[in-house]
């Protein structure tokens, strides 16, 4: 079964339910399919075929789930941006993925105005305003017609291009299958005895694989309600699980610390929750039994990657908890820790982490030597260090590559000493994470200033806010005399 397919097959059993809260607003099942349907003819209309690109750079709203499905309907494929990319990033991001096609903000429009003249493949742009009934996207969704017939769509058709750090500076995209996420869809129910009473809260992105996966495709593969939040923010996440009944979380660790460490929290009936499965970044071990007892729901945590859609291990209901061990292998994914030399290494012992399995991606889209370099004798090299028990439990130790992990969200050092490197004032710079409990880390820069230039720390940030997302941005710069 295709994602198309599954979607059809959910609103068909559930079509009066409803299927999305967001704000004070509500979608059931058959007016989320209607929606989708008549996004899928209009696409349709502007020449995108099967195959084709369609970028979304959405918030998480609404319009992410109708354009995800619009498009993989037509048997194209949706490109997930970040909503917080620069029109440096953006033209970028649409031009290496061949993108037809934009879904985006009105906010975010003038992004694309000051770079459209770069792509000229990409034709199309859509406009979302969700206080308005009237924008090009309303109208798109409202005119129909109402149904739609899929072209025929392989399991092994792309679905999804997701964009990930590259090591060397610009992004790799991740291409993503019908059959890589469709296995997904199956973890919370098979895991974690999900089933279509619950109500899921999705506050993480959507355009990020955990959100989409976790939050999105899994929990409404099997007809839940899914609550859209589309800011973080602990109160607004409190009063959401306490009017909706929320049953379930997928996030990252930020969250669930800020719910913890919350002075208010008790004010809040959270009763309904069951269970919190954290990932995307390491969450403290000593927090998560403090977490449980407090909300008296199991939390438990999972480990994954963009290249494997995401999840490749997650702790069980049915096993032991241990914190600071990111679970097992999922079922349909062979996990093993290699040394330098490929070779496995004994239980225990620490190596680099590397996955084979369902759901791992296709490669990377049009950069054959950057998928051989991760991918080698059908083994996804995860370049992170770990160590499994004699249980089978794995336990994260480190990075083999240079990375920091910032809120869920890849950095590579790489990608951002190359912007800062083109300031004029920056002599040479060194990227590095800084440990952070809230967020995991955040990116550090040690700078060495030109000499008899006179730019400071603002500007220099201000130089960086201009070509990077906000969370690539450094938080802090120490200014130093030389690089070791």
């Amino acid at each position: 079964m295709h994602l198309g397919e599954m979607l059809d097959s959910v609103c068909s059993r559930y079509g009066g339910k409803k299927a999305i809260i967001f704000e004070d607003k509500t979608l059931s099942y058959s007016e989320l399919q209607k929606a989708v349907n008549s996004l899928a003819n209009h696409l349709k209309s502007l020449g995108i075929r099967k195959g084709d690109k369609v970028a979304i750079m959405l918030p998480n709203i609404p319009e992410f789930v109708i354009s995800y499905f619009a498009i993989l309907k037509l048997g194209a494929v949706a490109v997930t941006l970040n909503i917080m990319s620069t029109a440096y990033e953006l033209q970028y991001l649409l031009g290496n993925s061949d993108s037809k096609a934009f879904i985006t903000i009105a906010q975010s429009a003038k992004r694309y105005e000051e770079i459209k003249n770069e792509i000229p493949q990409c034709r199309h742009i859509l406009l979302v305003d969700h206080e308005s009934s009237s924008s090009p996207f309303m109208e798109a969704i409202g005119k129909g017609p109402f149904e739609f017939s899929m072209p025929p769509i392989d399991s092994d058709d792309p679905a999804v291009i997701v964009y990930t750090a590259g090591l060397t500076g610009n992004p790799h995209g991740a291409v993503l299958t019908h059959k890589n996420l469709f296995s997904q869809t199956t973890l919370y129910r098979d895991l974690f005895d999900g089933k279509p009473e619950d109500h899921g809260l999705a506050i993480i992105p959507l355009f990020h694989t955990f959100g989409a996966t976790a939050n999105m495709l899994g929990v409404m593969s099997l007809g839940c309600t899914v609550t859209i939040l589309d800011q973080f923010n602990i109160d607004a996440i409190l009063k959401a699980i306490e009017r909706d009944h929320v049953t379930y979380i997928g996030a990252v660790p930020r969250v669930f610390l800020g719910m913890l460490l919350y002075e208010e929290a008790d004010k809040f009936d959270t009763r309904s929750l069951r269970l919190c499965i954290t990932g995307g970044s390491t969450m403290p071990p000593q927090y998560m039994p403090a977490f449980s007892k407090k909300f008296r729901c199991v939390l438990t945590e999972g480990y994954g990657l963009t290249e494997a859609s995401p999840v490749c291990t997650v702790g069980r209901l049915n096993m032991p908890i241990k914190p600071g061990s990111i679970g097992v292998p999922i079922p349909g994914v062979e996990i093993k820790v290699i040394d330098d030399n490929d070779r496995e290494v004994p239980a225990g012992q620490v190596g680099e982490l590397v996955v084979r399995g369902i759901n791992v991606m296709k490669g990377y889209y049009r950069d054959a030597e950057a998928t051989a370099g991760v991918m080698k004798n059908g083994w996804l090299h995860t370049g992170d260090l770990a160590r499994v028990d004699g249980e089978g439990y794995v336990f994260l130790t480190g990075r083999k590559k240079r990375m920091i992990i910032t809120s869920g969200f890849n950095v590579y050092p790489r990608e951002v000493e190359i912007i800062l490197d083109r300031h004029p004032a920056v002599k040479a710079s060194q990227v590095v994470g800084k440990p952070d409990l809230m967020r995991g880390e955040i990116v550090k820069a040690l700078v060495v200033k030109r000499p008899n230039e006179a730019a400071d720390e603002r500007a220099i940030l201000k130089h960086c806010r201009t070509y990077l997302s906000s969370y690539k941005v450094p938080r802090e710069i120490v200014f130093i005399d030389s690089l070791n």
